[in-house]
């Protein structure tokens, strides 16, 4: 999300038409509201219009000069930008939950097993550009999910990553290098398998993007598939089976745990 928005949410109007009714109430003009913050007077309007995102600083400032005691700062922990993305975020409700997640990645390492520098490098590379704060808050939520590797060890984990996942630089070369190392260090873990998927190797419906299949402790049976700017979880059996099926293909094609874990290690040491 840009930080002007055609559509923006509806915490940025409501916050922003609070500024404005304290500040009437109070009897302070927008320009000495601008002055006091040292912002131009059209970005407080911007603001205040809820077209641009309240700032802290804005919050603090038109609390004091309008005598709210605390009640326009307390409105900044609801402009905080979501941790995920709008599309994703019912994939994470199922996520949290899973006790098995078999996942397939064609071109990048899987978020439960990237490094925090892999993620940064990105996340913040997204276009339109992220403000550094929805940047900051996606990398932090994305290293919370991790915390399932370990803290639910009788989950089951599966990775197959293609090979071009491997060899796709994010970030430096050291950044990748690192990012190698900590997926043999989480395929260490009893609960985790990595395998590879090599070039040479790859059947066509390997090449038509991410895939996630996703077991609950109900034994509900889900399907996650994610394009450039859309991703669908499907629960109708007859679309999971059909996925199930397609990612049994791919991973009937990949090396075994202890051959991917061979390739992996040679791909490190040659960075």
């Amino acid at each position: 999300m840009t930080e002007e928005n055609a559509h923006p949410p509806m915490a940025w109007l409501y916050c922003g038409d609070q500024v404005k009714l304290w500040r009437e109430s109070a009897g302070v003009t927008r320009e000495e509201l601008a002055k006091a913050t040292n912002y131009q007077y059209e970005y407080v309007k911007s603001m205040e219009n809820g077209r641009r995102k309240p700032t802290l600083r804005l919050l603090q400032v038109g609390d004091e000069l309008c005598g709210a005691k605390g009640k326009l700062v307390a409105a900044h922990q609801y402009l905080k930008p979501d941790p995920f993305p709008a599309r994703s975020q019912n994939y994470m409700l199922v996520e949290a939950e899973a006790i098995a997640i078999h996942w397939y990645e064609p071109l990048l390492i899987p978020g439960l097993l990237q490094t925090e520098e892999y993620a940064r490098a990105l996340i913040s590379e997204s276009y339109p550009p992220l403000d550094d704060e929805t940047v900051a808050e996606r990398v932090e939520a994305r290293m919370r999910r991790q915390d399932a590797l370990r803290a639910r060890p009788s989950a089951v984990f599966n990775f197959v990553m293609y090979e071009a996942a491997l060899r796709t630089f994010v970030g430096s070369r050291d950044v990748m290098k690192r990012q190698l190392d900590h997926v043999l260090g989480a395929g260490e873990l009893r609960n985790v398998s990595v395998q590879v998927l090599p070039m040479g190797r790859c059947p066509g419906v390997a090449l038509n993007g991410p895939l996630i299949l996703l077991d609950t402790c109900d034994h509900e049976q889900y399907a996650f598939a994610e394009g450039q700017k859309t991703s669908v979880l499907y629960a109708d059996p007859a679309k999971v089976s059909q996925l199930t099926q397609t990612h049994g293909m791919i991973r009937l094609h990949a090396l075994s745990v202890e051959e991917s874990t061979g390739f992996i290690s040679k791909l490190a040491e040659e960075l």
